[in-house]
């Protein structure tokens, strides 16, 4: 069955599809981790060294109370002057961050001080703030934060070679001619040039490999029949209608593997049995 030529072989379904999942992949964790390093990660600073200071104040009302007999104004007094103790090393906060920070106006509240049910003011606090109640056990050092801006480059990074594959690939195509390969770069190789086709991953992977010399040059031409063509037969087999194309015009060496004859495989078998 001979083809219509020229045949174009575009970039497969299969391909747009893993290149597609794989920038959007990479492009989610760098999102993730982008968004740790810069925001996530400082503002479970903040809830640390809050919540810290929210058993600092219980303690310290417990204290107080026993002894001098603690009364609403004086604890009032006492708490207008603090202020929540954060470290000196500002990046490791959120940026827009105000200090120095006053004690939440919920701990000069000497009613709900005197109940001493930290984790329950804790709650409400953390509810009118819109922020996570749970605290981890000690706060994310620098390089910790800086871990995330490492992993969010190399994520950035792979996500954009990503894009810049499938960009590339998209614009490209296989064609085969009448006299002609035309490569995914645009170069056409005349068939006389193809001096060995190489098939051993072609059945298995859709791969070939073609080496070439003459008014061309030199060189190999990696022919990918699962990126450009595919082998779908509702499509028509693009990729395989091609190879077909170049067997026809070839006349150079070709590498392949040999067929098994089964009545010969198992005459081998019991041979050596």
């Amino acid at each position: 069955m001979t083809s219509k030529l020229p045949i174009i072989c575009k970039p497969t379904r299969w391909f747009t599809f893993r290149a597609m999942a794989m920038f959007l992949m990479f492009g989610f964790f760098a999102v993730y981790f982008y968004y740790d390093g810069s925001v996530g990660y400082r503002k479970k600073n903040e809830a640390f060294y809050l919540n810290k200071t929210f058993h600092a104040a219980n303690a310290e009302f417990s204290r107080m109370n026993a002894e001098s007999g603690l009364t609403p104004q004086m604890w009032k007094d006492h708490a207008a002057k603090q202020n929540v103790r954060f470290p000196e090393d500002r990046s490791l906060l959120p940026a827009d961050i105000k200090l120095p920070m006053a004690w939440p106006s919920i701990l000069h509240d000497f009613d709900r001080m005197k109940s001493l049910q930290t984790n329950l003011l804790w709650r409400e606090y953390t509810g009118s703030r819109g922020m996570d109640q749970s605290v981890k056990e000690k706060p994310y050092d620098a390089r910790e934060i800086g871990e995330q801006w490492v992993v969010f480059w190399i994520c950035l990074t792979l996500a954009l070679g990503a894009l810049f594959l499938l960009l590339r690939t998209m614009r490209r195509s296989l064609i085969a001619e009448e006299e002609f390969l035309i490569t995914q770069q645009g170069k056409r190789i005349p068939y006389s040039d193809l001096k060995l086709l190489d098939l051993r991953k072609w059945d298995t992977k859709g791969i070939a490999l073609a080496e070439y010399a003459g008014s061309s040059g030199e060189g190999k031409v990696r022919i990918d029949g699962l990126t450009y063509g595919g082998f779908r037969k509702e499509d028509g087999e693009p990729a395989e209608c091609l190879m077909r194309q170049i067997r026809s015009r070839f006349s150079g060496e070709i590498i392949e593997y040999a067929p098994v004859n089964k009545a010969d495989e198992s005459a081998a078998a019991a041979s050596s049995e």
